[in-house]
């Protein structure tokens, strides 16, 4: 079906284009046209299906209406999940989204917030690759709008939505020592975020609490772009003596998944020999035999949240609204610990 324009309604109708848009943007009766030719044109927009170009309409007025997500990688679920609340939280306040992916480079992600500004963009949700504070900071001396999510930078005051990762992982792991378990291995990534970072002083929190010696052999760090090819030597290593560890925490959802897979290559049992605990999920978890415990983001308040922090600055409401938001996750208990 071919697209109508604002012109080929005036020329069907032989009305101003400037009429067209008025009545279509429901000023007619203000600038006195008659109800004739509104109908006349209304019922012709709807009859060939005429959609309204929002970022024109928006720049006519001095706004594009719409606001820029960057995250790290889209095929993540986690991050997938999110751009899709957003998109449903901004298009109810009357916003379009647009999408990029930094695939985790700093500079890429500098390369698009610059993009996004050039495409007239109202404000930025990033989830930042944490090595590239030189724009963020840009971004803050320009006043332009923009909010963090899921990653920040604690050196620099900017308006951010994030997870408690500290005591997410805390509470994953008073869990296995609840259940007996003492001998915990924890396998991360090695440390450049944050929110990684926050994960394991949560883990060991949880072992001083318990009086439990915290032992570096039993943390596995990985490699963020090679820990498909780590995980190997990192569950090898937990398992055989003198750990032989009684459970491992993941500290992300992905390296629990090639870590269940490695488990099952060894014929290793959960949660008879090994409990497994995962911070955030993939969606099959509780699918798979055992279902896997793990601590649940808040995904939908995440992007929900943040989209009201960043639309409430970008239309310069008063708000008593907190800028900077930490949220809960839950731990969701499922069978891979030995409890259900």
């Amino acid at each position: 079906m071919k697209k109508v324009f604002l012109k080929d309604i005036a020329e069907k109708l032989n009305v101003s284009k400037t009429a067209v848009s008025l009545v279509l943007n429901n000023k007619g009766d203000e600038n006195k046209i008659s109800q004739e030719t509104q109908k006349r044109i209304i019922e012709f927009a709807k009859e060939h299906n005429y959609v309204p170009n929002q970022l024109a309409r928006g720049l006519s007025r001095g706004k594009s209406e719409t606001i820029g997500l960057i995250i790290p990688n889209i095929s993540d679920t986690f991050y997938s999940k999110i751009a899709g609340y957003v998109e449903l939280k901004a298009k109810n306040l009357g916003y379009t989204v647009l999408f990029s992916s930094s695939n985790e480079d700093p500079k890429k992600e500098g390369e698009l917030i610059r993009s996004m500004l050039n495409r007239q963009v109202e404000g930025l949700i990033i989830a930042s690759t944490q090595q590239n504070l030189k724009d963020i900071q840009s971004l803050k001396q320009d006043k332009f709008p923009f909010v963090l999510i899921d990653r920040h930078y604690p050196e620099s005051d900017t308006n951010y939505v994030v997870v408690d990762n500290f005591n997410g992982l805390k509470t994953a792991t008073e869990h296995l020592l609840q259940l007996g378990r003492r001998k915990i291995g924890f396998i991360t990534l090695k440390p450049g975020l944050e929110a990684i970072k926050q994960r394991l002083l949560g883990y060991q929190s949880a072992l001083t609490d318990f009086d439990i010696e915290y032992k570096e052999e039993l943390i596995k760090e990985l490699s963020p772009g090679n820990y498909e090819n780590e995980i190997e030597s990192a569950i090898r290593e937990l398992l055989k003596f003198p750990n032989s560890v009684d459970s491992i925490v993941f500290s992300t959802h992905y390296l629990t998944s090639v870590g269940l897979r490695e488990l099952k290559r060894k014929n290793v049992k959960v949660p008879q020999e090994v409990a497994i605990v995962s911070f955030d999920e993939l969606t099959a978890f509780d699918l798979v035999d055992p279902p896997i415990t793990s601590v649940i983001q808040p995904v939908k308040d995440i992007a929900n949240t943040a989209v009201d922090i960043l639309i409430n600055e970008i239309e310069g409401k008063d708000s008593a609204m907190d800028n900077k938001r930490i949220l809960n996750s839950k731990l969701e208990i499922r069978k891979s610990c030995g409890t259900f």
